[in-house]
């Protein structure tokens, strides 16, 4: 579990830090490289790497943080972004034209399309076009509740990434410092594997220390997809049961519904905490403890550059979260909800502003 947030100069974001280790310790690069290295370094040396982008609803700081890493780095990079249009079985018509765009390294944004490229450990996906190559997933929220990899040191398989979720513990601390609660409300979609892994930690939470958590899933249609019919009546439930919280999972399809959600909510006087910079930012959250998309790209960046260039194998490159992440709290909410943060939070945490156009009222 990451170390507790510690008093900085005041509304100071945490960045992400992308140390080399051994870094500061008189060991050079050359002398920690694995035998072989060097000669795949000088393979790969002034080589144009083709990298296929596949994203979930556009491009996002994640995507551009990514795309920057690599450049900055010194990579040759040619960039193939296709977009699935919140629409991950699109993929599958993406993976057919792997052999014209030969891509040395497919990056994938969130866990759905994660998932439709690579499959579960158990049932990975059998498509031929995939071959060797390797996959960099960002903004998975558990890649091992979610099937990708079991183990996070060591992938067993071609596929590795970063992580964008903060531990789930750290969230709930802050949300307890900032209001206590008793009973926490959470929307989800039941279609997600982000958002039944949140599930399953926070029902653990609640069972653990006391807390109820009241859980209301998304109602579906007839295929099975998620669908935004019936919220404000969840909402409301909610509401009525005494939620002290509306807490947003991270969720790509409730993602697109906040510009509906947080008027609610706010009509209400619910307050809303974020689990995700998105949640935050678009979402007009009153706080939560997040990690900076632009960094969660880089991150991924870091690993992708390691594969890249020979430095090291999927194997070898761990799934990873930043270090450190960044407490939000938005002022305008806190006004609004008259629920104003404690004041030595006030010394470390980022003051955000309510997005421009946003209705919560």
């Amino acid at each position: 579990m990451p170390k507790p947030v510690t008093t900085l100069n005041r509304r100071q974001l945490l960045a992400c830090g992308l140390a080399t280790a051994g870094a500061g310790m008189g060991i050079s690069s050359a002398a920690m490289r694995p035998v072989g290295v060097e000669s795949r370094l000088q393979a790969t040396a002034g080589k144009r790497f083709r990298v296929l982008m596949l994203t979930y609803r556009g491009t996002t700081d994640v995507d551009i943080g990514f795309q920057n890493h690599l450049k900055e780095a010194g990579l040759n990079v040619e960039f193939t972004v296709r977009d699935v249009q919140q629409d991950a079985s699109r993929i599958a018509a993406i993976l057919d034209e792997l052999p014209t765009i030969a891509p040395d390294l497919i990056y994938t944004w969130g866990t759905p399309v994660t998932l439709a490229v690579t499959g579960t450990v158990e049932q990975p996906n059998p498509h031929p076009g995939l071959r060797n190559i390797p996959v960099v997933f960002a903004l998975v929220a558990d890649p091992q509740k979610a099937g990708i990899v079991n183990a996070l040191n060591a992938p067993e398989r071609n596929v590795t990434g970063a992580i964008h979720v903060v531990p789930l513990e750290r969230q709930l601390q802050h949300m307890r410092s900032y209001r206590e609660f008793d009973k926490l409300g959470v929307i989800y979609n039941a279609a997600e594997a982000n958002s039944l892994a949140v599930i399953e930690g926070l029902q653990q939470y609640g069972q653990a220390n006391g807390k109820q958590i009241l859980v209301s899933p998304l109602q579906q249609s007839a295929d099975g997809k998620p669908t935004a019919q019936g919220l404000e009546s969840l909402i409301e439930q909610l509401h009525s049961d005494g939620a002290q919280w509306l807490y947003l999972p991270p969720d790509t399809f409730l993602g697109t519904l906040y510009e509906r959600l947080t008027p609610l909510a706010m009509a209400r006087k619910l307050p809303l905490f974020a689990s995700t910079e998105l949640a935050m930012r678009s979402g007009n959250a009153l706080t939560g403890v997040v990690s900076r998309y632009y960094s969660v790209g880089q991150l991924a960046a870091a690993k992708a550059a390691d594969i890249l260039q020979g430095k090291k194998t999927v194997q070898q490159t761990p799934v990873e979260s930043l270090k450190r992440f960044s407490l939000m709290v938005n002022m305008q909410m806190a006004q609004q909800l008259e629920l104003y943060p404690p004041l030595p939070l006030l010394n470390y945490a980022e003051v955000v502003a309510t997005q421009s156009g946003a209705s919560t009222s």
